[in-house]
């Protein structure tokens, strides 16, 4: 038995450590896919030489490309270093191709689910668009489209794709950029920051504890025992020396932190013979960074040995990490400030030189506390305490125009810089909504001018068309509503839809307008399809085109088939996005507004045969077939107003209304179906024209007979006459 245990042990080490091995072997083959032809072909193109690609390693699956034992450069996926929704919700796909300087040989897209050029713009225009970043190295500046930084490389958009080929520019620069680094090719802190301000020595004024405190001079850290065990949980090491439930409010550490080198904080903390000891101890750069604490945990720690490094704290700034060792290290004993309470673990630790700490930009402190989970492992976790120097210490720099721009641009989110990019059509989308409500909040105005309403509602829907489709592409499409729909159900981010601002702005204006109007202020002047088939409509009117209208009871049941076409897309967009997006063209808008009827002639004709049936009979597309429509006439029954009047005779008996809708949204009964209105307000301006509304019509030609009718005849006396000679 005594020789049996140890061999059993041994054999069930074995076994873990087969199977240890075996899921380690596994998953570094899930993780190394093999490189395609089409990535072999592109890194052929650009280094014809290399003849060894090792498989992927480290944190961003790089390979390193060789040529024998010669290093020539690296190869990677974008998927694995940054994860920027494009225009679809999905993250772009990208290999990229690094040169042993930092410069990009090679961008290169492997994968997208862009709907513009799923079907519509050709995608070889991405491809001429990637292709732009050659030669650029990852430590410059790229701008798409206009910038006021005169130092950065710009790169014209693709017209029709901005968005699109803006996330590309982020994903590349970006992944680049954090992939050369990684390699040691680029320092981290390339990218444009404000220069560096200075501390203003020569300012003092006396303060106490309490004023240090109070403006920011001094930090503070108050952490309870609660909140460190809380920190742990759903780690290994959680309930690890977690302290009992009547415990957890007990102090765990009270620390304080402050920068030194500051003469206001550092002379009324250390008086001024032990400041100026301090000072001289310092090299030019230095800050001294004050670090006092009371509580049961001490931030210096007991396994501290000398030549070593402080494993409890750091610092950090810029992303980098600011760490004291021994030699950074002063005993701090005898402290000056009115009010300061008493310490019982107190230091000075030198952040040298060498991490360039900028005094005129936050830092942050980091407080580290580790928990064992075993003879050799260990958690941690960190607790972080943000800190700015108040502005009356320092000195910051001017700067040029031009480096100012830059700051702005580079510190600037995606999304807004695509907003910049796009202020032009912003504002004058913006005006144009703010002119609509006006015109909706006036309609009884208007409606009594039906010669000045008609106007306005021809050159809104011809702006409608040109601007809003032609010119802004801000024509939406029921894939919006499926990206909306998926990103809520899942990973919701607001930069998903702040990445097309026109869109946003338009889809913005659309849910607030159905709940004040309904569907209809959208289908009726601002889609731009169906502005564009009203337009036409019209036109054909004028010439005297006869037009046609179904039966009602076909018109009423053919209601239901957009309804069935919108939940088939929605069911595919279940399974796949990219699917639904495909089956989505049954909308002609990306042919006709989008694209302007530049692409594969199925698409063309078929809307081309939408617009030509329209001319007979008004708004076809949208009446039957259109799934957006549908897609908001279900919000429409949330709407807050009935902003359509109705008399008591409409529909019975009055049959006007109903017969003169264009788009047969009134019912026999005289109702208005709000699902299906499209808010044109012709029926407003027969409310109102007492010469065709035949209520009003009745009701003035009863003013008129009573207004000419006779007078009631009087009765004038006989009189007799004398006639006698």
């Amino acid at each position: 038995m005594t020789v049996a245990a140890p061999q059993s042990a041994g054999i069930k080490y074995l076994r873990q450590s087969f199977w240890i091995w075996l899921l380690m072997f596994w998953t570094s083959l899930a993780l190394a896919q093999p490189l395609s032809p089409l990535e072999r072909q592109r890194i052929a193109t650009v280094l014809p030489e290399v003849n060894v690609i090792s498989e992927p390693a480290e944190e961003f699956g790089v390979r390193t490309l060789k040529k024998g034992d010669e290093l020539q450069g690296y190869a990677f996926e974008s998927i694995n270093v940054v994860n920027i929704p494009a225009y679809s919700g999905k993250p772009i796909n990208m290999q990229v191709v690094l040169g042993l300087d930092g410069t990009i040989l090679d961008a290169y897209v492997l994968h997208h689910d862009e709907p513009i050029l799923l079907i519509g713009i050709p995608e070889q225009k991405l491809h001429d668009f990637a292709a732009k970043y050659q030669g650029i190295n990852v430590e410059q500046r790229v701008v798409i489209g206009r910038t006021k930084d005169e130092t950065a490389v710009t790169i014209d958009a693709v017209s029709g794709a901005t968005v699109t080929v803006m996330v590309v520019n982020e994903i590349v620069m970006r992944a680049a950029h954090r992939v050369a680094v990684s390699l040691g090719l680029v320092e981290a802190h390339s990218e444009i920051k404000s220069k560096p301000a200075t501390i203003l020595k020569d300012y003092f004024r006396p303060s106490d504890w309490h004023t240090l405190t109070g403006d920011g001079s001094v930090r503070r850290m108050l952490l309870n025992h609660g909140q460190v065990d809380d920190a742990f949980i759903g780690t290994e090491a959680e309930g690890v020396e977690a302290v009992a439930e009547d415990q957890r409010d007990t102090p765990f550490i009270d620390l304080y932190l402050a920068d030194l080198t500051v003469p206001t904080i550092g002379r009324n903390i250390l008086g001024d013979k032990q400041y100026q000891a301090i000072m001289e101890e310092l090299n030019e750069g230095d800050h001294a960074m004050m670090v006092v604490a009371n509580g049961d945990y001490s931030f210096k720690g007991s396994g501290y040995v000398r030549g070593g490094i402080f494993d409890r704290i750091q610092m950090r700034q810029f992303g980098e990490v600011i760490s004291f060792r021994d030699l950074d290290f002063f005993r701090l004993s005898d402290v000056y400030a009115q009010g300061m309470p008493n310490f019982t673990e107190m230091g000075i630790f030198i952040a040298r030189s060498q991490y360039a700490v900028d005094p005129g930009s936050p830092l942050s402190f980091e407080l580290l506390v580790r928990r064992q989970t075993g003879p050799v492992d260990s958690i941690f976790t960190s607790f972080e305490l943000g800190y700015q120097l108040p502005e009356e210490y320092i000195d910051r720099p001017a700067l040029t125009a031009s480096e100012q721009a830059a700051i702005d641009e580079a510190n600037r989110p995606l999304w807004l810089s695509v907003w910049y990019q796009k202020s032009f059509q912003i504002s004058i989308i913006s005006i144009a909504l703010i002119v609509l409500v006006a015109v909706l909040f006036m309609q009884d105005f208007l409606a009594r001018r039906p010669g000045l309403l008609h106007t306005i509602r021809i050159a809104y829907l011809t702006f409608t068309v040109v601007f809003i489709g032609w010119y802004a592409l801000g024509q939406i499409s029921v894939v919006n509503v499926f990206t909306f729909v998926h990103s809520f159900m899942g990973d919701f981010r607001w930069e998903t839809f702040l990445i097309d601002p026109v869109i946003f702005i338009m889809w913005s204006f659309v849910a607030v307008s159905i709940l004040l109007w309904g569907r209809g202020v959208f289908c009726g002047w601002l889609c731009p399809f169906g502005a564009l088939q009203e337009l036409i409509n019209e036109a054909a009117r004028k010439l005297k085109v006869k037009q046609y209208e179904l039966p009602w009871a076909v018109h009423e049941r053919l209601w239901a088939v957009k309804y069935i076409i919108l939940l088939a897309l929605f069911g595919l967009s279940l399974d796949s996005i990219a699917t639904a997006e495909k089956y989505a063209e049954v909308e002609p808008f990306k042919t006709a507004i989008t694209l302007h009827f530049v692409r594969e002639w199925g698409f063309v004709l078929y809307a081309v045969v939408l617009l030509v049936i329209n001319i007979f009979t008004r708004k076809v597309y949208c009446r039957y077939i259109c799934p957006l429509g549908a897609a908001l006439a279900i919000p429409t029954q949330l709407r807050l107003f009935d902003w359509l009047k109705r008399r008591k005779e409409c529909g019975t008996p009055c049959q006007l209304c109903a017969v003169e809708c264009e788009v047969q949204a009134i019912h026999p009964d005289g109702h208005i179906n709000a699902n299906e209105c499209h808010h044109c307000l012709d029926c407003q301006v027969t409310y109102y024209n007492d010469d065709r509304c035949p209520p009003l019509v009745a009701k003035k030609k009863r003013r008129q007979r009573n207004k000419a009718a006779p007078e009631e005849p009087q009765i004038i006396p006989a009189v007799q006459l004398d006639v006698s000679p």
